[in-house]
């Protein structure tokens, strides 16, 4: 096949060592000459991904699970042998805080839109006018939008204000730590406006698409998340052990990439220069545009910005909380006066992430219009966020230790017009920089599940602009 080539992964996160993993596995299964580096700039691998292990406590400071329903996760876990350690999460009631309450998530909603509409009609969380013009969504006329839309104005064409700021913009903002009044349709959640147009409304699109079963009092929904027993970082070191010594180099960043007659010079921020073939950029978009600084077209990448957010896990003795509530945790309305945005209940969701007799929370900051929050010392936030919680949960007592992490502009806001700005920057860089594939959070999807996934298709980009 010739001389061997070079491939760089720039960044450690779940994208580039998924990337670095893939690479080296399809080479060796296909006999292919390739030598694979992975570069990250930090002291450690896994990016978001990092589990805190403390007086019998699992502790995730970043994501805590991935979704069932999208594989990639679960088969990486299983391709480097940790099968046996995926584990369910544990199932119960959730919850919206709405007007200072807990109202129940009404059952048979998908994403916070009604499929059933019983449970819907019997929920404290909208008014008679509320109730009424959500169903309006199964007479009202579907409309065709050229080009994008925010996920705000859709879903309240659709459903009303009501739905969406009481139930469906607390759990999107949970997911994308944005304001969905801006965050575009198209990138984020396109299958409901290909509904809208296929079915003429979504609660019929959903009744028809979707099965979500009818439970019998009492019965526990199924699990829809997974997670691995001994943390999320598992999977990040079986990964590593799987790469060839050698492959990965941290605490290196790259300051600058070039472009050569034959590939790319990548300069190290220790001096050194780095030749490569092909370069799998597995970093944050703003990153990329400063290694690639000399290139107008990815100006765009500027202005995309990214939320910071934080969240603080504490650990209690089962005695402290006098008000123990059934459920595997709460959102909030972005109407209320509360400074979190969410709280699980992680002993509950997680059963063995926590010892016997002891209870684990975590909660969430930094609202679109809080940032500030996430800058504020680990004891100022726990103090809010204890204040939150006793407006709800009577906690009598400090927690027994609580870990506080911050992100800062971790959370990539996919605004609208996202696709179409992703389209043309990769229509360019197939032109200027053929061979350079862009993967990560950034660009097609947060969830771990996305990121493995976009690592495999810019591998399979890589060996097809490499060998065939």
């Amino acid at each position: 096949m010739g001389e061997r080539k070079q491939v760089v992964v720039i960044g450690g996160g779940i994208t580039g060592l998924t990337s670095a993993y893939y690479l080296q596995k399809k080479a060796a299964e296909k006999d292919i000459p390739l030598d694979v580096s992975l570069i990250e700039a930090g002291s450690r691998l896994g990016g978001k991904i990092e589990t805190v292990k403390r007086d019998g406590f699992t502790i995730e400071r970043g994501p805590d699970s991935f979704l069932e329903r999208k594989e990639s996760a679960g088969r990486l876990a299983r391709e480097v042998g940790l099968g046996e350690e995926l584990v369910p999460n544990g199932t119960g009631q959730s919850y919206i805080l709405v007007n200072g309450r807990l109202h129940k998530m009404p059952a048979g909603s998908y994403m916070g839109i009604p499929t059933r509409i019983r449970p819907f009609l019997f929920s404290g969380l909208f008014t008679p006018a509320g109730k009424i013009r959500a169903s309006m969504d199964l007479v009202k006329p579907r409309k065709t939008v050229e080009g994008d839309q925010s996920l705000g104005l859709f879903f309240r064409r659709r459903l009303g204000n009501q739905v969406v700021e009481n139930l469906i913009e607390p759990l999107l903002s949970g997911i994308y730590a944005g304001d969905i009044d801006q965050l575009s349709l198209k990138a984020t959640f396109p299958q409901f406006y290909e509904m809208e147009q296929e079915h003429g409304s979504l609660i019929k699109g959903l009744r028809r698409t979707t099965s979500i079963p009818k439970r019998k009092k009492g019965e526990k929904k199924p699990s829809m998340f997974r997670t691995l027993k001994h943390g999320l970082s598992s999977l990040v070191v079986a990964v590593e052990e799987q790469l060839h010594p050698g492959t990965v180099q941290t605490g290196v960043q790259v300051n600058h990439i070039e472009k050569q007659d034959d590939g790319y010079q990548l300069m190290l921020s220790n001096g050194t220069v780095k030749e490569a073939d092909a370069v799998i950029m597995a970093v944050p978009h703003f990153a990329v545009q400063r290694m690639l600084s000399h290139l107008d077209f990815l100006e765009p990448f500027k202005n995309i910005n990214a939320t910071s957010v934080a969240n603080v896990a504490m650990a209690f003795d089962a005695s402290a909380i006098k008000k123990d509530i059934d459920g595997t945790g709460f959102v909030v309305s972005r109407n209320s006066d509360f400074r979190i945005t969410a709280c699980t209940w992680t002993h509950k969701k997680w059963p063995h992430s926590t010892p016997e007799g002891k209870v684990l929370l975590r909660c969430y900051v930094g609202k679109p219009s809080d940032q500030e929050i996430v800058d504020k010392t680990d004891e100022e936030i726990q103090d809010i966020v204890l204040k939150d919680l006793n407006k709800t949960m009577n906690i009598t007592e400090k927690p027994d230790f609580s870990v506080v992490t911050r992100w800062h502009d971790a959370m990539p806001q996919y605004k609208v017009g996202h696709k179409e700005k992703l389209q043309h920057i990769t229509a360019a860089m197939e032109k200027e920089l053929p061979g350079i594939y862009l993967a990560g959070g950034s660009y097609r999807g947060i969830g771990l599940p996305d990121c493995i996934d976009q690592g495999e298709a810019a591998v399979e980009k890589v060996l097809t602009h490499l060998f065939v």
